[in-house]
């Protein structure tokens, strides 16, 4: 939309997620262009110019756009397997499988993921890509093809491995890249996908996977190449209590002091999971802005653990919330997250005083913002951001007898989603997805899950 051209959206509630999580009962949005051009209580201003469009948002909350930190696109193809698993156990039981993607899984898998994401209000994601089998062809083309035709803001976290089953790491042998390999195929993906400027749609991490999978080589040289860029980095972290002992048997310390002893600390760094963490790794995380991707159905569904997300935002560590990849978390959805990232930190030590329902809307939006590096373009509403915002209907059966909106929406059932707008542009109306036939991907996937589980079945 041209900038001078406008949106209005009036009569809807709205939660801000601004630094004084300002809220408004009955207010307006204008859109002018990509940006954010206005908001507050009430109507919208008079004599406004150039409006293509106004939207009664009668019984809605308007919310910054939620903010996807971790994922593995290309596990939508392998779905509800190895269900009753461990992490270790699980990676080595869908590893062979992994190992045998090519470009066409992978591009019909993100479009699964993406359209599962924004039609569910995510206007920013990520994946985390780190599977390169030799001759698979273009992956991270067809990765970044899909997210920009489903139209969401995005981040690539190129991945990668160098140790292999032979060297004591998880991966089989042919699944991994060289060391030599992975850091310069990395580099090229960012230049030539990388976009830093001010709302970028496209941006582009240098993410080697774990430390079980990964030379210490490929991670000091990682984190060195990614700052030569200026790019950021990620990687998962402190997932299980069998990481924590492989570091400490191979490097003779725990993740958090071995992350540090290679780089890998600051604030241009966010791990995904850390769920085993003690108060020093926390002290270290809030020292050097580290983020965290927190993936609550994930850890959940591989019996990871709970992580110390309370602990973590009082220390003053950034943190978002992530789906993870689909072969553990099947629903693929981030704003079932917000609920089940309230539900299972109250299982921790805090109890009920662990996060209420405006923190988890927080870790979704402004908390995923900060862990990408975008928080000054996006995860908040306020005047000059972009337009990424998402318009949440409260008003059916589900929520309609919740007076709070923010509590209906963490609290309450999926909410649907009436419109999704990203960069100023309307992905999303009445919880399908404008720019992209769901029913043609939902063909496609299944296709390709079948092709890969014949492939795999060959050997």
């Amino acid at each position: 939309m041209a900038a001078d051209r406008r949106i209005v959206i009036e009569n809807c509630s709205i939660a801000t997620v601004d630094a004084h999580d300002t809220e408004y009962p009955s207010g307006y949005v204008v859109i002018a262009g990509n940006r954010i051009e206005s908001l507050g209580a009430g109507t919208a201003p008079e004599g406004l110019e150039n409006v293509d469009r106004r939207i009664d948002a009668t019984g809605h909350l308007v919310t910054p756009g939620l903010v996807n930190t971790h994922h593995h696109y290309y596990q939508w193809i392998t779905r509800g397997l190895a269900t009753d698993h461990n992490l270790f156990n699980w990676l080595v039981a869908l590893y062979p499988t992994w190992a045998r993607i090519d470009e066409q899984m992978v591009y019909a898998a993100a479009q699964g993921s993406l359209a599962m994401m924004a039609r569910g209000g995510v206007t920013t994601a990520m994946d985390h890509h780190y599977v390169f089998p030799a001759g698979s062809g273009d992956l991270s083309g067809a990765i970044i093809r899909a997210a920009r035709e489903t139209g969401v803001r995005f981040t690539l976290a190129r991945g990668s491995m160098d140790r292999s089953e032979k060297d004591g790491g998880l991966p089989p042998d042919f699944a991994v890249e060289t060391l030599e390999g992975a850091l310069a195929a990395t580099e090229a993906t960012v230049r030539e996908h990388h976009d830093s400027s001010f709302g970028a749609m496209t941006q582009v991490a240098v993410a080697p996977c774990s430390p079980f999978s990964v030379s210490t080589e490929l991670l000091r040289e990682g984190a060195q190449l990614a700052r030569r860029l200026g790019v950021r980095l990620h990687t998962h972290g402190s997932e299980t209590v069998e990481e924590e002992q492989f570091c400490k048997e191979l490097f003779g310390m725990g993740p958090t002091d071995y992350f540090e002893s290679t780089g890998w600390l600051g604030e241009d760094v966010w791990m995904a999971h850390c769920v085993h963490m003690n108060d020093s790794d926390i002290a270290a995380f809030a020292r050097t802005k580290t983020g965290v991707a927190h993936c609550p159905s994930s850890n959940a569904r591989l019996a990871a653990g709970i992580a110390r997300v309370p602990d973590m935002l009082a220390a003053g560590v950034p943190v978002g919330l992530g789906i993870d990849g689909t072969a553990s978390n099947e629903s693929g959805e981030l704003h079932t997250e917000l609920r089940n990232a309230l539900l299972i930190n109250r299982l921790g030590a805090h109890r009920e005083a662990a996060l209420n329902a405006r923190q988890a809307l927080r870790l979704g939006t402004y908390g995923g913002a900060q862990v990408l590096g975008r928080a000054a373009e996006t995860g908040s509403l306020e005047a000059g951001k972009l337009a990424d915002l998402v318009l949440w209907k409260l008003d059916t059966l589900a929520h309609a007898s919740i007076a709070d909106p923010v509590t209906a929406l963490v609290f309450g059932a999926p909410a649907p989603v009436t419109a999704s707008f990203v960069n100023g542009r309307q992905i999303v109306e009445n919880s399908r997805l404008l720019h992209v036939d769901e029913d043609a991907v939902a063909r496609s996937t299944r296709e390709q899950a079948r092709r890969l589980a014949r492939i795999a079945a060959q050997g």
